[in-house]
Formats: structure tokens, C-alpha cells, sequence
């Protein structure tokens, strides 16, 4: 089994988007893919229980049918941070509960792709951050960058911050998320110079976003 886990620079910037490109690009390679969100905030009640559409579409995109609880380990109600959510409804987030179910995942699928929830940093628990979830489930990070005014500051911390860290940072995909921007080709030009990592595509703007369509902008090279 091979994987990714994909964080961003921001809430906004597009990792679901790019997540279901990935899926699709490895799935026209014939590969068996299946996807994880393993903490979302943001959740409708559902009788099944509550469910984050973002993670709804990750689990549609796999080749096969999974449990949602497998693809969503931790679901909370509320649009906030996932630490104060958890603390709001009395519980922790534990990274032993997200590594099972992705070792669950991992004995159905050639990939799993794991996306984070908001950026690198953001706080799960007292002492657990985002960045500690590929940590545990020994994952390459691919870091989607949402093209937009202060991004490079961004895209640069993160990706300091995830090598500093250790991990490997496999990649980084542009996708520009504001129609609008100024420039993009020079922000662009920038991260290429100055992220010591392969940019692995650019997703253009797009009202509509399709995996298919991202699958095409991307090359994964392996």
C-alpha cells in the first residue's frame, strides 16, 4: 500500500478538490484507491449520525464502498476548530483510533489518501497537531497551496515547517482558488524557486471543480 497525506495552507485553499484529483489520477492508472478525512468539523446530522460533505465526497471517489466511520473517524456539529469541538462534546481526539481505521483502509486499497483538516498547524489536543496525524500513519505530505494574496507566506512557512518537522514533503500542487489574483504566474514562479519540493501541477480556477479535470492538470511521476 502507497499514500499521501495532503494538507493546505489554509481552510479554503482546496485540498478536498485536489484530494479527488489525486484519487481520480491513480485511479486511471488502474490503481484500487480509497480516501480518508479523518476529523472534520462542519458536520450535518444525518439518522445515520453526522457527516461532513467533504468527506462524503472522499469516500463517493473510491473504487469501492467503505464505512463512512472509516473514512471520518472523528465528525463534529459544529464549523470550529476540531480541538474545541472535541472539548465541547467531552472528547479527545486519539491518534491510535485515526491509525486503525487507516490500517483498516490500507488492506482494501493499492492508495490511501489521507486529507487533514484546515492547515499544518492547527491544533487537535493539548500537545497534537494536524502534523503529528501522517507522523503516526507514516505518510509523504503533499501540500496544496491555495493561490491567493498571502500565499507565499504561507506556502513557505508550512513547507519549513513540514521538512523541520522531518517528514517528507513529497510535493506541492498550486490551485487557484481566486479567479481575481494579481500576478499569479510570478507567486507562482516564486514557490517554484523557493519550496524545496517537486510542484506536482497547477489546478486552474474553475467555478465547477471535477476530479477528472484536476486528475488531468496533476503529474504524480510515479
Amino acid at each position: 500500500m502507497s499514500g499521501f497525506f495532503i494538507t493546505g495552507t489554509d481552510t479554503g485553499c482546496g485540498k478536498t478538490e485536489i484530494t479527488l484529483g489525486l484519487m481520480a489520477a491513480l485511479q486511471a492508472r488502474g490503481q484500487r484507491v480509497l480516501g480518508m478525512k479523518p476529523v472534520a468539523s462542519g458536520c450535518d446530522q444525518h439518522p445515520e449520525g453526522l457527516r461532513n460533505a467533504d468527506a462524503e465526497r472522499i469516500q463517493a471517489q473510491g473504487t469501492h464502498a467503505v464505512p463512512y466511520a472509516l473514512v471520518n473517524p472523528y465528525a463534529f456539529a459544529r464549523p470550529i476548530a476540531p480541538h474545541v469541538a472535541a472539548a465541547e462534546v467531552g472528547i479527545s481526539i486519539e491518534l491510535d483510533r485515526i491509525r486503525a481505521a487507516h490500517t483498516e483502509l490500507t488492506r482494501q486499497a493499492d492508495w490511501v489518501l489521507v486529507e487533514g483538516v484546515g492547515g499544518w498547524r492547527v491544533p487537535l489536543g493539548p500537545d497534537c497537531f494536524v502534523g503529528d496525524i501522517p507522523r503516526v500513519l507514516d505518510l509523504p505530505v503533499i501540500l496544496v497551496v491555495g493561490l491567493k494574496l498571502g500565499c507565499l507566506n504561507h506556502a513557505l512557512l508550512t513547507a519549513e515547517s513540514i521538512q523541520s518537522s522531518g517528514l517528507q514533503l513529497a510535493g506541492w500542487i498550486a490551485n487557484q482558488v481566486d479567479p481575481d489574483m494579481l500576478a499569479p504566474e510570478a507567486n507562482l514562479e516564486t514557490l517554484q524557486t523557493l519550496i524545496q519540493a517537486p510542484c506536482l501541477g497547477l489546478a486552474p480556477w474553475m467555478a465547477e471543480p471535477d476530479a477528472e479535470t484536476i486528475a488531468a492538470c496533476l503529474h504524480m511521476g510515479r
